[in-house]
């Protein structure tokens, strides 16, 4: 069976370099040269990995990830010519699982690659797949959460870092821990990914002070998944 994976950029070098790296680890690149043709190809062939370029023609990388988002998971890794901190956010934020700034290396493309999909490798995954709390459920094999029984708009990142804290309550998880364990070693990222990301966990789930549950803050450490005795 082959294994599909999807390269969309519009600068004919860089699919050239990149599909010879994937076939070269066995993969069966699909090419696309704009947005349009992405999707197209996504929904032909079901590809186990995306890699896409931000700025394309008829419709950009982060439209493609929006849509594709709607109804899978699939591992998505953007590509950008920028190295601003709000594309990168924005990328993550609409479920990237990771980004990839130009100039790059294949080499470097690659290693992101097996990292994201060695993390999804179903054989790696040794604690249970969903975890209950008062008031709370996260499911980690469909990347659901529940609040009172109502269902929680997360990105893929948000629910692995919230599925990771609360299946060790009261562990706490320092900022590279959580990078290695979410991310992988091989991402190179820093620490305000992580900050970025529980901010943004927290403002979803709008936790009070009647909640039996929170996620706190270690200060000069990290964080950790408290249950309240209340």
């Amino acid at each position: 069976m082959d294994k599909y994976l999807l390269i969309a950029d519009d600068n004919d070098g860089i699919l050239d370099i990149l599909s010879t790296y994937v076939t070269k680890e066995g993969f069966s690149p699909l090419i696309a040269h704009d947005g349009e043709e992405a999707l197209k190809l996504f929904k032909d062939y079901r590809p186990i990995l995306l890699l896409l370029d931000v700025m394309m023609p008829k419709k950009d990388g982060f439209t493609v990830c929006r849509e594709i988002r709607q109804n899978s998971t699939v591992p998505i890794i953007m590509i950008t010519a920028k190295g601003e901190d709000g594309d990168r956010i924005m990328g993550l934020d609409i479920g990237a699982d990771d980004y990839i700034v130009k100039p790059f290396s294949p080499g470097e493309v690659m290693a992101r690659i097996r990292a994201v999909l060695r993390r999804l490798d179903p054989s790696e995954e040794q604690r249970p797949d969903i975890v209950f709390y008062p008031g709370l459920k996260i499911s980690l094999s469909d990347y659901e959460v529940m609040i009172d029984g109502q269902p929680l708009g997360l990105t893929k990142k948000e629910v692995e870092i919230l599925w990771l804290l609360a299946s060790n309550p009261g562990k706490v998880f320092s900022r590279d821990n959580l990078l290695n364990s979410v991310w992988g070693y091989e991402y190179f990222g820093d620490a305000r990914t992580v900050d970025t990301h529980i901010k943004r966990l927290r403002a979803k789930i709008n936790i009070t002070e009647t909640s039996s549950w929170d996620i706190k803050t270690i200060w000069g450490v990290g964080y950790k998944f408290e249950v309240k005795h209340v």
